[in-house]
């Protein structure tokens, strides 16, 4: 029997909301990897003044019932998207849940662990949306896919690994695997000059022993020719004819501050293609 593989999406809905199309681009990746979509949309929950600072700021009380209101409508819209955008292609199925502003984060990050993985619609200009991508990828314990706009795949059959012999290297190359197809082809990146590696064969090693599963797998050596690596890696990926590209997520929290990785800190400042992280 075939077991349906799980995707969580995370919709919050103040103080940003991410664009519709990024959310239908997160939702035709759904499609073309064949999951099955379960969408939670946050509505917020704003803290009620103190009588004192409701009796200075007389509009405060309406403008929070207005506020929470909207963010409702927000959620019912974008479920709508959602449904729309799946059609019968895929299941997909929509949920609310009211929380204050401040607890969104860890609940999405928490909910995400429930799931095969999380597709996250990416907004570059979105700050709240950029740490709600932060939060799934660092504390779900799951794998995330960011999906920038522009993509609208109809297969994803050709996936390019971000290889540098790491553990979370590994570990991505690990989740992505369930989601290749019989006739999947993989191209292994590695940076040249990037890090000092004890081998400098490591890229067709990792071919080799794909090949050995019976996937198609080559090697390429990426030259950063003076970009980020973030830029160089999926720039590569593109040219190669990727619809997917997968890497380790680099970075830690301290207080909810996030320090990430050279590669990582790239991707999440210019995302341009989909971009399976996993830490």
């Amino acid at each position: 029997m075939t077991r349906a593989r799980l995707a969580y999406m995370p919709l919050i809905t103040y103080p940003d909301i991410a664009p519709d199309d990024s959310v239908s681009a997160a939702v035709a990746v759904a499609v073309a990897l064949g999951l099955e979509l379960h969408a939670k949309t946050f509505s917020v929950e704003i803290p009620r003044a103190s009588s004192a600072l409701g009796g200075v700021l007389l509009d405060l009380p309406e403008m929070i019932r207005t506020t929470e209101e909207n963010s409702v409508v927000q959620c019912r819209r974008l479920e709508d998207l959602v449904r729309q955008q799946a059609g019968t292609a895929v299941k997909a199925e929509c949920t609310t849940r009211k929380l204050a502003a401040g607890l969104t984060l860890d609940a999405a990050a928490i909910q995400a662990r429930y799931y095969d993985l999380s597709l996250l619609p990416w907004a570059k200009d979105k700050l709240t949306i950029q740490d709600l991508a932060q939060a799934v990828v660092f504390g779900s314990g799951r794998p995330a896919i960011l999906v920038p706009p522009s993509a609208i795949p109809e297969k994803i059959n050709h996936v390019a690994i971000a290889w540098d012999g790491t553990r979370v290297a590994a570990r991505a190359l690990a989740d992505a695997m369930p989601l290749l197809t019989d006739d999947a082809r993989l191209t292994v990146l590695t940076i040249q000059d990037e890090k000092q590696l004890e081998r400098g064969d490591i890229a067709p090693a990792l071919a080799s022993s794909l090949q050995l599963r019976g996937l198609d797998a080559q090697a390429k050596s990426v030259p950063l020719d003076g970009r980020p690596i973030a830029e160089a890696l999926q720039a590569s990926a593109a040219e190669a004819g990727a619809d997917l590209l997968v890497m380790g997520g680099f970075g830690h929290s301290r207080i909810r501050d996030f320090i990430l990785g050279g590669a990582t800190k790239g991707v999440f400042r210019d995302l341009r293609m989909p971009v399976l992280l996993s830490h």
